[in-house]
């Protein structure tokens, strides 16, 4: 043992001891040697015991070191910062903002780590209120103190605070000469989504590196701005700063939105040169631009080279694969992912849940739902947004309206798909009133609210609605494009008011091939030759042998017994090498799809059975009233010849198979073209012998028919 000149006690090999004692031994032998502590005079006495409080995380101990301290005189400005400090990394902020606001005198050391300690537990409120009150304090910030309270004014949305502090730094010279603060201002504007002043702030910092231009690629691709993240990548390399692992993941999230496939190339190549093209975030990036570049085999190769593909990965590929129409396949990716206990999030569910909705698969889609019960996300507004869109587009828009209903927080995206959940299935009423709902909520209705608000008036006959729901909306934010005249002119087609129909296109900047098909198919439902021909001049000059408007033509000839223009339109048709898609439907029994074509009566292995139950269903529909419309064959035929070609359309085929089956519940028909005047009748009819709901959903919506009437009213 000595003395130190102090006169203090200090048994130095006790204390050197203490860093080999054992956790349980610690805190005993730690009021011993405070007893025997007459007092602390020196940072080389209490220094050991603090440090051994902090990795004990024991604040008793940290409290009578204060009091010793105290008790011995110890200065109370470098007392407290050791105690503030302690107390932060014990997590014991209630202590060490005590200890703090005692202090009459604080070092800029203590108000950084109190901002910082706010900042990483996400309390950035409290951050700026101690930021605030260090400026009071006529305590000039550092570099430190910037670069983390820019951080909370961009969490918290304080714009002008922001900006005068941004002044502050340029005032002190830290903008242009700490990369750290430029790199802070850089990612707090681009939170703003400010990304021009962003690139001002980037370009006045003296030495750049890879941070501070990563956080401004990363904004621009954020903000939409793709075309200026690749340049900002290029310029990058051009001034010698090499890429890291974030910089080539966000550029080749440009360069897929992009569909810039070139770009993205050169990047994967400077990828494998850098050696990153091995990061599991690099990765996925990859696999998410070839995907969003249509290269579906492409990504696919990139997903076999990671050895352990995470949630986000999978989830990358599945809503890839679904956006390329490739949804059976994402669904059995989406097997594979719950094979190897990869649990989803929400995102990941919503894509499978949209591969199922874009199927009809509704028996795969209600499995899903199970799984979205299971982990406890059906509150949940991504996944439920992407259950309430299978419900809908599976013709359920009860089961629909029940999970709306259970969510935790509605948003647009919801309303949106609940609203044209009802839109498609032809409740306009019911849509119309989300839509006022949305509107008391002070929601801001985007293209997807007005297009689906007009078609649920479209859908449903709603024709003055419309009109008002639409110059309302051309009075509005919303920006109206192309898809939201073709509805509006559909609309007032499809109600006989073809002028308005041709003034509205006529009043559109630049009308697409689909407005102007749009018009010409209402003159084919009101026969009306002479505007169709103008019609038909003005699309062809636009493309030269249109195949859709050829048809519509040709059909429209057939309904008016032109047949001599008829056998023109399809001489044309076969000189162009032209051929109609045939109608096509599908239907699922016991969770297996069957197809069928118009037509094709043999090629089905049931085909016997299918049509003697056809048969049988024709005949009962006829003794209730049913009578084939042959004006819905475009052929010139005999009307025998024409009844038979009627029989044989394929809805009528799968509507057959599934009774023969007898497959419980209701019967959900997926066509690829509009269901027919004729088939419409039919399967009215047939809902009534069978006694069983019959869902159809054609090209254009969905057609529900119960007891002998259809959702629609007959208004389709």
């Amino acid at each position: 043992m000595r003395r130190d000149h102090y006169g203090g006690l200090i048994v130095v090999s006790r204390i050197s001891s203490f860093f080999g004692s054992k956790a349980g031994n610690f805190r005993s032998q730690f009021r011993l040697l405070c007893i025997a502590s007459n007092s602390f005079t020196t940072t080389h006495t209490f220094s050991p015991l603090l440090r051994q409080c902090i990795d004990e995380r024991w604040l008793p101990g940290i409290k009578t070191i204060q009091a010793q301290m105290l008790k011995s005189g110890f200065p109370v400005q470098l007392s407290g910062s050791k105690l503030v400090d302690a107390g932060l990394k014990c997590g014991e902020i209630g202590y060490a903002r005590e200890v703090f606001d005692e202090m009459t005198e604080r070092h800029i050391v203590t108000w950084n780590s109190l901002i910082a300690y706010f900042i990483k537990h996400r309390r950035s409120k409290e951050a700026v209120e101690v930021y605030r009150l260090m400026i009071t304090s006529n305590v000039l910030p550092d570099e430190y103190t910037l670069s983390s309270v820019f951080k909370a004014f961009s969490d918290l949305g304080l714009e002008e605070e922001a900006q005068r502090s941004h002044g502050l730094a340029v005032i002190l010279g830290l903008e242009v000469s700490n990369v750290f603060v430029g790199s802070a201002l850089v990612d707090m504007y681009v939170k703003f989504g400010k990304t021009r002043e962003a690139k001002l702030v980037l370009d006045r910092v003296e030495e750049k590196d890879v941070v501070l231009i990563t956080a401004l690629i990363v904004g621009y691709s954020q903000e939409g701005e793709d075309a200026e993240a690749v340049e900002a990548f290029r310029s990058m390399l051009g001034e010698g700063v090499q890429p890291n692992e974030y910089t080539y993941a966000s550029v080749l999230i440009s360069c897929g939105n992009l569909k810039d496939v070139s770009n993205g190339k050169l990047i994967h190549g400077l990828m494998i040169k850098s050696g990153f093209d091995s990061a599991l975030g690099s990765q996925t990036s990859l696999l998410t631009m070839y995907l969003r570049c249509g290269l579906v085999d492409d990504s696919l190769w990139i997903f076999k080279c990671i050895e352990y593909p995470n949630e986000v990965t999978w989830t990358s590929l599945i809503s890839g694969l679904v956006l390329n129409g490739r949804e059976e396949m994402a669904l059995t990716e989406f097997r594979k992912m719950m094979r190897d206990s990869v649990k989803p999030n929400s995102f990941t569910l919503s894509s499978s849940l949209r591969g199922c909705s874009n199927l009809a698969m509704f028996e795969e889609g209600r499995q899903i739902h199970g799984i979205v019960t299971k982990y406890g996300l059906d509150r949940d507004k991504y996944a439920g947004s992407g259950l309430i869109d299978l419900y809908g587009k599976c013709g359920c828009s009860d089961m629909a309206r029940s999970v709306f209903d259970t969510l935790n927080e509605v948003d647009v995206i919801s309303l949106n798909t609940m609203i044209y959940s009802y839109a498609q299935n032809g409740y306009g009423r019911e849509a119309l009133e989300l839509f006022e709902r949305m509107m008391k909520l002070g929601l801001q209705a985007n293209d997807v609210t007005v297009l689906s608000v007009l078609l649920a008036c479209n859908n449903s006959g709603l024709v003055d609605e419309g009109c008002e729901f639409f110059e309302s909306f051309r009075k509005g934010k919303v920006v109206l494009t192309n898809d939201h005249y073709a509805c509006m002119v559909d609309m007032l087609g499809r109600a006989g008011r073809l002028d308005e129909a041709d003034r509205l296109v006529n009043e559109v900047v630049n009308p697409d091939l689909v407005l102007w098909r749009t018009l010409l198919s209402a003159c084919k439902i009101h026969r009306n030759v002479e505007m169709a021909e103008r019609l038909k001049r003005k699309i062809l000059e636009m493309a030269p042998g249109d195949e859709g408007t050829l048809i519509l033509m040709s059909n429209l000839y057939a309904s008016t017994g032109k047949w001599n223009r008829v056998i023109e339109m399809k001489s044309d048709m076969r000189g162009m090498k032209l051929k109609k898609s045939p109608a096509m439907s599908w239907v699922d029994v016991d969770r297996e799809t069957h197809t069928f074509m118009a037509g094709d009566l043999f090629s089905h292995p049931n085909s016997e059975q299918i049509l003697e139950t056809l048969e049988e269903l024709i005949k009962k529909a006829k003794e209730m009233g049913y009578v084939e419309d042959k004006s819905c064959v475009f052929q010139d035929m005999e009307e025998s010849a024409k009844e038979r070609s009627l029989h044989q359309h394929s809805e009528k085929l799968a509507i057959a198979f599934a009774v023969w089956r007898n497959a419980g519940g209701s019967i959900r028909i997926l066509k690829n073209l509009r269901v027919c005047v004729d088939c419409h009748s039919w399967i009215k009819i047939v809902s009534r012998v069978i006694n069983r709901e019959i869902i159809c959903r054609d090209s254009k919506r969905f057609h529900h028919f119960r007891d002998g009437s259809c959702s629609c009213r007959d208004y389709w």
